[in-house]
Protein backbone atom coordinates (compact mmCIF):
# COMPACT_ATOMS: atom_id res chain seq x y z
CA UNK A 1 0.00 0.00 0.00
CA UNK A 2 1.46 3.43 -0.96
CA UNK A 3 2.44 5.64 1.93
CA UNK A 4 0.33 8.74 2.74
CA UNK A 5 3.05 10.92 1.25
CA UNK A 6 2.97 8.98 -2.01
CA UNK A 7 -0.84 9.02 -2.12
CA UNK A 8 -1.05 12.82 -1.70
CA UNK A 9 0.08 13.67 -5.30
CA UNK A 10 -2.43 11.14 -6.65
CA UNK A 11 -5.24 12.66 -4.56
CA UNK A 12 -4.29 16.18 -5.66
CA UNK A 13 -4.18 15.12 -9.31
CA UNK A 14 -7.58 13.47 -8.98
CA UNK A 15 -9.10 16.54 -7.34
CA UNK A 16 -7.61 18.77 -10.04
CA UNK A 17 -9.09 16.55 -12.76
CA UNK A 18 -12.55 16.69 -11.16
CA UNK A 19 -12.32 20.47 -10.79
CA UNK A 20 -11.26 20.98 -14.42
CA UNK A 21 -14.03 18.68 -15.63
CA UNK A 22 -16.63 20.60 -13.63
CA UNK A 23 -15.28 23.91 -14.90
CA UNK A 24 -15.42 22.70 -18.51
CA UNK A 25 -19.01 21.57 -18.06
CA UNK A 26 -19.95 24.90 -16.49
CA UNK A 27 -18.35 27.00 -19.22
CA UNK A 28 -19.36 24.86 -22.20
CA UNK A 29 -21.64 26.69 -24.66
CA UNK A 30 -25.32 26.18 -23.99
CA UNK A 31 -26.79 24.47 -27.09
CA UNK A 32 -29.97 26.51 -26.58
CA UNK A 33 -27.98 29.75 -26.70
CA UNK A 34 -26.73 29.34 -30.26
CA UNK A 35 -27.50 32.09 -32.74
CA UNK A 36 -29.06 29.48 -35.04
CA UNK A 37 -31.36 27.91 -32.44
CA UNK A 38 -34.96 27.81 -33.62
CA UNK A 39 -37.55 30.30 -32.46
CA UNK A 40 -41.09 29.03 -31.77
CA UNK A 41 -42.94 30.36 -34.83
CA UNK A 42 -43.24 29.50 -38.50
CA UNK A 43 -40.57 30.70 -40.93
CA UNK A 44 -41.44 33.30 -43.54
CA UNK A 45 -41.80 37.02 -44.14
CA UNK A 46 -44.00 38.95 -41.71
CA UNK A 47 -45.48 42.43 -41.96
CA UNK A 48 -46.12 44.26 -38.73
CA UNK A 49 -49.80 44.93 -38.03
CA UNK A 50 -49.82 48.60 -37.05
CA UNK A 51 -53.29 48.38 -35.52
CA UNK A 52 -52.01 45.87 -32.95
CA UNK A 53 -48.47 47.16 -32.43
CA UNK A 54 -47.07 49.86 -30.18
CA UNK A 55 -43.67 51.48 -30.46
CA UNK A 56 -43.33 53.20 -27.12
CA UNK A 57 -40.81 54.89 -24.88
CA UNK A 58 -40.49 55.92 -21.25
CA UNK A 59 -38.36 58.67 -19.71
CA UNK A 60 -38.03 60.05 -16.18
CA UNK A 61 -39.26 63.59 -15.51
CA UNK A 62 -37.82 65.54 -12.56
CA UNK A 63 -36.27 62.26 -11.47
CA UNK A 64 -39.52 61.23 -9.74
CA UNK A 65 -41.99 59.99 -12.35
CA UNK A 66 -42.19 58.54 -15.86
CA UNK A 67 -43.52 60.14 -19.01
CA UNK A 68 -44.71 57.59 -21.54
CA UNK A 69 -45.05 58.14 -25.26
CA UNK A 70 -45.37 56.31 -28.55
CA UNK A 71 -45.11 56.72 -32.31
CA UNK A 72 -48.20 56.13 -34.41
CA UNK A 73 -46.75 56.13 -37.94
CA UNK A 74 -44.29 53.37 -38.80
CA UNK A 75 -43.60 50.39 -41.05
CA UNK A 76 -41.75 47.21 -40.17
CA UNK A 77 -41.07 43.74 -41.54
CA UNK A 78 -39.56 40.51 -40.20
CA UNK A 79 -37.92 37.70 -42.17
CA UNK A 80 -37.32 34.41 -40.41
CA UNK A 81 -35.53 31.33 -41.75
CA UNK A 82 -34.54 28.85 -39.01
CA UNK A 83 -32.22 27.02 -41.42
CA UNK A 84 -29.87 30.01 -41.60
CA UNK A 85 -27.58 31.39 -38.93
CA UNK A 86 -28.63 34.78 -37.54
CA UNK A 87 -31.78 34.28 -39.54
CA UNK A 88 -34.22 36.76 -37.97
CA UNK A 89 -33.96 39.97 -39.97
CA UNK A 90 -35.94 43.01 -38.95
CA UNK A 91 -36.28 46.46 -40.46
CA UNK A 92 -38.37 49.34 -39.16
CA UNK A 93 -38.96 52.95 -40.17
CA UNK A 94 -40.67 55.33 -37.75
CA UNK A 95 -41.93 58.82 -38.66
CA UNK A 96 -40.79 61.03 -35.79
CA UNK A 97 -43.57 63.59 -36.34
CA UNK A 98 -46.03 60.97 -35.11
CA UNK A 99 -44.72 61.18 -31.54
CA UNK A 100 -47.56 61.26 -28.99
CA UNK A 101 -47.27 61.67 -25.22
CA UNK A 102 -50.87 62.77 -24.67
CA UNK A 103 -49.90 66.45 -24.31
CA UNK A 104 -49.96 68.63 -27.44
CA UNK A 105 -47.58 71.28 -26.08
CA UNK A 106 -45.02 68.68 -25.00
CA UNK A 107 -45.33 66.84 -28.31
CA UNK A 108 -44.57 70.03 -30.26
CA UNK A 109 -41.48 70.54 -28.10
CA UNK A 110 -40.38 66.98 -28.86
CA UNK A 111 -40.80 67.67 -32.60
CA UNK A 112 -38.67 70.82 -32.37
CA UNK A 113 -34.90 71.19 -32.84
CA UNK A 114 -34.46 70.67 -29.08
CA UNK A 115 -35.31 67.00 -29.52
CA UNK A 116 -36.25 65.02 -32.65
CA UNK A 117 -35.94 67.98 -35.04
CA UNK A 118 -38.45 66.39 -37.38
CA UNK A 119 -37.88 68.95 -40.14
CA UNK A 120 -34.29 67.70 -40.55
CA UNK A 121 -34.74 64.11 -39.38
CA UNK A 122 -38.24 62.95 -40.35
CA UNK A 123 -37.54 59.27 -39.66
CA UNK A 124 -35.67 56.97 -37.35
CA UNK A 125 -34.78 53.48 -38.46
CA UNK A 126 -33.76 50.12 -37.04
CA UNK A 127 -31.91 47.44 -39.00
CA UNK A 128 -31.13 44.15 -37.29
CA UNK A 129 -27.66 42.66 -37.61
CA UNK A 130 -27.77 39.42 -35.56
CA UNK A 131 -29.88 37.25 -33.32
CA UNK A 132 -28.25 35.62 -30.31
CA UNK A 133 -28.79 33.91 -26.97
CA UNK A 134 -31.91 32.10 -28.10
CA UNK A 135 -33.44 30.30 -25.14
CA UNK A 136 -36.85 28.93 -25.94
CA UNK A 137 -39.06 31.92 -26.67
CA UNK A 138 -36.52 34.49 -25.42
CA UNK A 139 -33.69 35.97 -27.46
CA UNK A 140 -31.64 39.09 -28.12
CA UNK A 141 -31.86 41.03 -31.36
CA UNK A 142 -28.85 43.19 -32.13
CA UNK A 143 -29.05 45.97 -34.68
CA UNK A 144 -28.33 49.55 -35.64
CA UNK A 145 -30.64 52.35 -34.55
CA UNK A 146 -30.47 55.59 -36.52
CA UNK A 147 -31.96 58.54 -34.66
CA UNK A 148 -31.41 62.27 -35.13
CA UNK A 149 -28.89 61.51 -37.88
CA UNK A 150 -26.74 59.29 -35.64
CA UNK A 151 -26.40 55.51 -35.94
CA UNK A 152 -25.55 53.43 -32.86
CA UNK A 153 -25.69 49.70 -32.10
CA UNK A 154 -28.42 48.56 -29.74
CA UNK A 155 -29.53 45.19 -28.36
CA UNK A 156 -33.18 44.40 -27.80
CA UNK A 157 -34.15 41.87 -25.13
CA UNK A 158 -37.07 40.12 -26.78
CA UNK A 159 -39.63 37.41 -26.23
CA UNK A 160 -42.06 35.61 -28.50
CA UNK A 161 -45.32 35.96 -26.56
CA UNK A 162 -47.45 33.76 -28.76
CA UNK A 163 -48.73 32.68 -32.15
CA UNK A 164 -52.29 32.44 -33.47
CA UNK A 165 -54.39 32.13 -36.60
CA UNK A 166 -56.89 34.96 -37.04
CA UNK A 167 -60.50 34.48 -38.29
CA UNK A 168 -59.33 35.10 -41.88
CA UNK A 169 -56.77 32.32 -41.70
CA UNK A 170 -53.67 34.49 -41.37
CA UNK A 171 -50.79 33.24 -39.23
CA UNK A 172 -49.71 35.77 -36.62
CA UNK A 173 -46.86 36.05 -34.15
CA UNK A 174 -46.43 38.50 -31.26
CA UNK A 175 -43.31 39.84 -29.59
CA UNK A 176 -42.37 42.01 -26.67
CA UNK A 177 -38.99 43.74 -26.68
CA UNK A 178 -37.17 46.47 -24.82
CA UNK A 179 -33.86 48.25 -24.55
CA UNK A 180 -32.51 51.40 -22.93
CA UNK A 181 -30.54 54.06 -24.78
CA UNK A 182 -28.72 57.20 -23.71
CA UNK A 183 -30.40 59.90 -25.79
CA UNK A 184 -27.27 62.06 -25.62
CA UNK A 185 -25.47 59.39 -27.64
CA UNK A 186 -27.80 60.40 -30.48
CA UNK A 187 -27.32 64.14 -30.08
CA UNK A 188 -30.53 64.71 -28.09
CA UNK A 189 -28.86 66.79 -25.42
CA UNK A 190 -31.47 69.41 -24.47
CA UNK A 191 -32.12 69.65 -20.75
CA UNK A 192 -32.65 72.02 -17.82
CA UNK A 193 -30.85 71.95 -14.49
CA UNK A 194 -33.01 71.90 -11.37
CA UNK A 195 -32.42 74.23 -8.44
CA UNK A 196 -32.27 71.31 -6.04
CA UNK A 197 -29.87 69.46 -8.31
CA UNK A 198 -30.41 66.97 -11.09
CA UNK A 199 -31.97 67.46 -14.50
CA UNK A 200 -35.48 68.01 -15.80
CA UNK A 201 -35.38 65.05 -18.21
CA UNK A 202 -33.31 61.91 -17.75
CA UNK A 203 -30.70 60.90 -20.31
CA UNK A 204 -31.83 57.29 -20.27
CA UNK A 205 -34.81 56.42 -22.44
CA UNK A 206 -36.42 52.99 -22.29
CA UNK A 207 -37.78 51.74 -25.61
CA UNK A 208 -40.75 49.38 -25.24
CA UNK A 209 -42.15 47.37 -28.14
CA UNK A 210 -45.38 45.37 -28.37
CA UNK A 211 -45.42 43.84 -31.83
CA UNK A 212 -47.93 41.71 -33.72
CA UNK A 213 -46.99 40.60 -37.23
CA UNK A 214 -48.80 38.74 -40.02
CA UNK A 215 -47.12 36.04 -42.11
CA UNK A 216 -47.25 36.82 -45.83
CA UNK A 217 -48.20 34.27 -48.48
Amino acid sequence: MPSPLKRRPLLLAGALTVALTALAAFTAPNPLARADAALPFAPGTYTVDKDHTEIGFRVRHLGITNVNGSFGDFDATLEYDPARRASLRSTATVRTRSVDTGNARRDEHLRSADFFDVARFPTMTFQSTAIRNVRGDRFQLAGNLTLHGVTRPVVLDAEVTGTARDPMGNERVAFEAETTIDREDFGLTWNQALEAGGLLVSKDVKILLEVQAVRQG
